[in-house]
């Protein structure tokens, strides 16, 4: 069990970590989602969290509003597609905004090399194609266990 997976587990709750995505990056997204689940963080996913009949735009704000990091996956398809994606990404930020601390809350993850959206660039990125781009992610969001101990 590594350091990470034992913080997790003195906690009173699992860090709660809603991942914003474009579909056509749902593999990918999927990859992370299982590799953070492993981790043991609780994290929210529309494919896996979604139940039939719920409303699905105010179950994600609810899963936003509750989250305590959001990861922005970024690529091409998110910035070229409209969809719902933008709508949680403004959801965030305006969350962010009435955050009093200056703790991490929103992580912009990109999954391949592509722009930034403008509302995100003052925000460092985390690389997951670059080499230790996962691992620098991973401390990130370690950084907002820190906050509970």
């Amino acid at each position: 069990m590594n350091e990470f997976s034992k913080k997790l587990i003195l906690r009173k709750r699992l860090l709660k970590v809603f991942l914003c995505h474009s579909h056509v990056d749902r593999d990918t997204v999927r990859t992370l989602y299982s590799r953070l689940k492993k981790y043991g963080v609780d994290v929210w996913l529309d494919r896996e969290n979604l139940q039939p009949g719920q409303d699905w735009e105010r179950e994600i704000r609810k899963a936003i509003l509750r989250s305590d990091v959001v990861i922005t996956c970024l690529s091409r398809g998110f910035n070229k597609q409209e969809g719902f994606r933008h709508e949680e990404l403004k959801i965030a930020l305006e969350k962010a905004k009435w955050l009093l601390n200056e703790d991490i809350f929103i992580i912009p993850v990109r999954l391949e090399k592509c722009d930034m959206p403008e509302s995100l660039c003052h925000l460092h990125r985390v690389d997951l194609f670059e080499i230790g781009g996962y691992k620098k992610l991973v401390r990130a969001v370690e950084s907002k266990l820190n906050l509970f101990d």
